[in-house]
């Protein structure tokens, strides 16, 4: 049985990686440790649920102001992802069967939680041949019957090795928002998404509005991997070639030693320059400070995008 606490289990493809010292965090990235009820009580209710969140397994550094406001971002699928992308925290290996029962589970928790707005991610199925599309599917059509007031955004794999119909099965379910992360630049994929492809990944955004031309569209990248400021704003004009909506930038951290290093931390200055080069080029909505993560904020950020789209048509 393996112990997914443990780094070495938790990550063995990443155990022959050379060790990357893992620099002190600036004072601008520095959080509070989670202490609040608010976060207890959420704890409790997932934990009474049995559900997995990508707020704990990719040691995401807002848990504690998320939790303690009763948000949480639910990754189904289980906990153990098929790929090993150097820069995440989540445990990779071989998963287990899929959970018939955990979509209405995600769904009694939205309902619990009273959740105006829910963020569903997965772990990467490459062992399943439409890559968890259905789950998915029937995840969504769960919260919409026990929460029907509540917007749902997915944070989706990339089906890289599915049938079209894949997608198909999942936009069909209209989530709200339809969320593929592009995570760098093109340049850094075989160091940082090694399983993955950017023009793929950028086509499936593209193929989304293709099927459901309303539906809205996000794309997020993490900085401070070795890539350049011309880099990021070239991914900001292919997100917009594919016609996505919302754009997250956030500042990578490393997980481990066994991780891919940080190369650089943003200063907020740089933040905010890539935040209105993004305006400029048309995104309804842009997120780029150092904590950006792609659940963070998530509904006030949904809430303002569709303001802006309804801004934009003349609707206001």
């Amino acid at each position: 049985m393996r112990d997914l606490k443990m780094p070495g289990e938790r990550h063995p493809e990443k155990a022959h990686r050379t060790s990357n010292a893992q620099p002190k965090k600036p004072d601008w990235i520095r959080v509070k440790a989670p202490v609040s009820e608010g976060y207890k009580k959420t704890r409790e209710i997932l934990k009474t649920n049995k559900l997995v969140t990508v707020c704990e397994e990719a040691g995401c550094p807002n848990v504690g102001e998320c939790w303690s406001q009763g948000h949480a971002t639910m990754m189904i699928m289980g906990e153990i992802c098929t790929r090993g992308c150097s820069f995440c925290n989540v445990a990779t290996g071989r998963p287990d069967a899929l959970d018939t029962f955990e979509p209405g589970r995600v769904a009694h928790a939205v309902q619990t939680l009273g959740l105006k707005h829910v963020v569903i991610t997965s772990v990467d199925r490459d062992d399943l041949d439409d890559g968890g599309a259905e789950h998915f599917a029937q995840t969504i059509r769960a919260v919409r019957h026990r929460a029907p007031d509540t917007t749902i955004e997915i944070l989706t794999p990339d089906f890289l090795k599915c049938a079209p119909e894949a997608l198909e099965k999942v936009v069909e379910a209209r989530p709200d928002v339809f969320n593929h992360n592009l995570e760098t630049v093109p340049g850094l994929y075989p160091g940082v998404r090694p399983g993955a492809r950017y023009f793929h990944s950028l086509r499936l955004l593209q193929r989304v509005k293709e099927l459901d031309p309303a539906m809205f569209t996000k794309s997020g990248i993490m900085v401070g991997l070795g890539e350049e400021a011309h880099e990021v704003r070239q991914v900001m004009d292919d997100m917009r070639s594919a016609d996505v909506d919302f754009l997250t930038i956030g500042q990578y951290l490393q997980p481990t030693p066994k991780h891919h290093a940080v190369e650089r931390f943003i200063t907020p200055d740089e933040f905010k320059s890539y935040e209105k080069a993004a305006f400029g080029k048309g995104f309804l909505m842009v997120s780029a400070t150092p904590l950006t993560r792609s659940s963070y904020h998530a509904g006030d950020d949904f809430a303002r995008m569709r303001d802006n789209r309804m801004a934009k048509l003349g609707r206001v």
